[in-house]
């Protein structure tokens, strides 16, 4: 099986895209971290080095110590595919990431996108 460029896509390259994204919909850089925290369980710290570091996107899912169990309540459309139903693992973390950024660009209240 063909592995998705994605993959190997460096994470910092993609972030300045979601903080974009959030800040264009009056959101703040803050708010995206807070999320991507909340789903991969890395501290402040750990995110701001994974960005220093360039890590790809396999790496920064796989060295992710604490992924959220809640992440699994993550349900919707992201780029025309149902999240709740892609069954390649990394993919479909890469996409719960991408559905709770829509969400947040959307107005989503911060505790309803964490599933709190």
């Amino acid at each position: 099986m063909a592995r998705n460029n994605i993959y190997t896509m460096k994470f910092s390259k993609v972030y300045p895209l979601y903080v974009a994204k959030a800040e264009k919909k009056g959101r703040t850089k803050a708010e995206v971290d807070e999320i991507i925290r909340w789903l991969t369980g890395y501290s402040q710290e750990e995110l701001e080095g994974k960005l220093e570091d360039e890590t790809n996107f396999e790496t920064f899912f796989s060295e992710a110590s604490q992924l959220n169990p809640a992440r699994q309540l993550i349900k919707g459309v992201v780029c025309g595919v149902r999240v709740e139903n892609i069954e390649e693992p990394l993919m479909r973390e890469i996409r719960y990431l991408d559905k709770l950024i829509d969400e947040l660009a959307k107005g989503k209240s911060m505790d309803k996108i964490l599933r709190s």
